[in-house]
């Protein structure tokens, strides 16, 4: 037989638990709310040149074009410098040629003869920073001869 004065105990014991729950269901919420914040910092941080590199990627391009016309140690030198900070962020060139044809990294622009659905030639070159594609590649993809390109 319980006492009249076990009541109050029992009860208030109740509410202890129950508060102890929510702190407990809180204190989780928040943990996971700031992992979830932490995780979203370093990915804006990750990828926080995306913008700048996609602008610059095209101007990268012409001075690459003009290395084949221009003979200049300047501009060679200019090249790799830039090359070597583009490495330094994290981007990396997508190889393509020899390879089948994924059209999450590349676009095919033209189907010339060669083997099925590999990669002949590259146009443009595909780009990703940090594994996460920036830019797809540009290429011209094989089909054997006699097979209809449509």
């Amino acid at each position: 037989m319980k006492k009249k004065t076990d009541e109050p105990l029992e009860a208030l014991q109740k509410q202890i638990e129950e508060w102890k729950g929510k702190y407990l269901r809180a204190l989780a919420d928040y943990q996971n709310l700031e992992k979830r914040k932490n995780e979203e910092i370093r990915l804006t941080r990750h990828y926080a040149g995306e913008i700048l590199l996609t602008k610059l990627l095209p101007v990268v391009d012409t001075f690459k074009r003009s290395l084949a016309h221009i003979k200049d140690p300047g501009l060679e030198l200019a090249v790799k410098e830039l090359e070597a900070f583009l490495t330094d962020a994290g981007v990396k060139k997508i190889d393509v040629v020899g390879k089948p044809f994924n059209p999450h990294e590349m676009e095919c622009i033209e189907v010339i003869d060669g083997e099925d659905n590999i990669v002949i030639e590259e146009t443009l070159p595909g780009i990703t920073l940090h594994g996460k594609v920036i830019r797809v590649a540009q290429v011209k993809v094989g089909k054997k001869k006699g097979e209809n390109y449509g």
